[in-house]
């Protein structure tokens, strides 16, 4: 085995090659061959998945400078090596099924990194500088130990695909809600009790998946017209948080977001005076300096990144909502979701908006009022789903 696996890495050097395979070789150690001399200078591709690795060598990226694709999966390698950083043009990194504990904040120097793939380890968090991976598509964290997500993750600007399945999430950061080229997210099998009230308003995210979730009870209006999977949320015996803010209809208890300050009700008639100056400040200028010296921190990043914007107007929302509840159950997707008892929620800006949202449900058409035009959104299903289409109408003549 070692002869013939001195005789491919000596082939490779001579050869050029660009790739090189040295999988299922059962390697305990790093061959000392890929190192020798000057390395590989010219190998792009190295596949080494299903060995029994537990280390890599610090000198990886000098001697295997043009490395564009490493795939390491199954082994049992715990630490990624600070110099990891250092291979400038990596673009796909497999490090799936080892037994990493944590990931060194230098990986935010992979600066071409398109694909990190770290399922099925022992990651309890993340580094922060994972944010700084701009060109970054896909990231699967799906089957670790994770509590939370990073913040700075929605500055990943390319994401397409996040998956961080069977970890032990709570929440969701609602700044993710930024990430507009977002297709597909998937946070099944977690612990979800909330998530954000923008998550769905882009139009390119159209695939999010919360399945066994058992404490998630509600969904944000926004999803409605999205392929959801959601099976196992919502289960009888849940019982809210007294401490967490809820919406209660009748038996059912929705909770909200932890940032929700306040829920309004059909009685109020008139906006609290905190909300309305923050709408102001964010209308007319929140950037300005200043605000970031008169204004606690929070209120801060609430300006920087809202609640979530009305389901009526798309006015931006900082510290109360208006929800109205629509149990899927009574929505035409009753018979797509069955194992589920969670509810939409149109979360809106005043009790105008509230009472404008009460089509929502049913099998009637829902409606989004944008200025003085109402937009119908249309759902069609066959065998899969479709886009939705679009069409306006002038108030006037509803």
């Amino acid at each position: 085995m070692a002869s013939e696996l001195q005789e491919a890495i000596r082939m490779a050097k001579q050869e050029r090659h660009k790739n090189l395979f040295l999988n299922y070789r059962n390697l305990k150690n790093f061959p000392l061959e890929l190192l020798k001399d000057d390395g590989l200078q010219f190998l792009e591709r190295l596949y080494m998945k299903r060995n029994s690795l537990t280390t890599l060598p610090d000198c990886l990226a000098q001697k295997l400078p043009n490395l564009i694709e490493l795939y390491l999966h199954s082994n049992s390698i715990a630490v990624i090596p600070e110099a990891m950083g250092n291979l400038a043009r990596l673009q796909s990194l497999d490090l799936s099924d080892n037994a990493l504990q944590i990931v060194c904040p230098e990986i935010g120097r992979l600066r071409s990194l398109r694909h990190l793939r770290l399922a099925n380890n022992q990651l309890k968090c993340l580094p922060s500088e994972i944010g700084a991976l701009r060109d970054l598509e896909t990231l699967d964290v799906s089957r670790n130990q994770l509590v939370c997500l990073p913040e700075r993750l929605y500055q990943c600007l390319s994401l397409h695909c996040l998956t961080a399945d069977c970890n032990n999430l709570t929440g969701i950061p609602r700044q993710l809600c930024q990430l507009h080229n977002l297709n597909e997210l998937s946070m099944a099998a977690n612990q979800l009790t909330t998530v954000p009230l923008d998550l769905g308003r882009s139009r390119e995210l159209q695939f999010v998946f919360v399945d066994n979730n058992v404490q998630l009870k509600g969904l944000p209006s926004y999803l409605y017209n999205k392929v959801i999977g959601c099976s196992g949320c919502g289960l009888p015996g849940q019982v809210c948080d007294e401490k967490q803010p809820c919406l209660s209809l009748g038996e059912m208890c929705i909770p909200l977001p932890a940032e929700v300050k306040a829920v309004g009700t059909e009685t109020d008639r008139v906006v609290p005076l905190e909300e309305i100056s923050m709408r102001a400040l964010h209308m007319y200028g929140w950037s300005l300096r200043e605000f970031n010296l008169l204004l606690p921190r929070s209120l801060v990043d609430l300006l920087q990144c809202p609640l979530g914007h009305c389901h009526c107007c798309s006015q931006p929302m900082f510290t109360i909502v208006y929800p109205k509840l629509f149990p899927l159950r009574d929505t035409a997707l009753a018979g797509v979701h069955r194992r589920t008892t969670v509810s939409f929620v149109a979360y809106c800006c005043s009790t105008l908006g509230s009472q404008q949202s009460r089509n929502y449900g049913h099998n009637k058409t829902p409606s989004v009022w944008i200025g003085e035009t109402r937009i119908k959104k249309r759902y069609y299903r066959a065998v899969g789903w479709e886009e939705a289409g679009y069409c306006c109408e002038d108030m006037s003549k509803a």
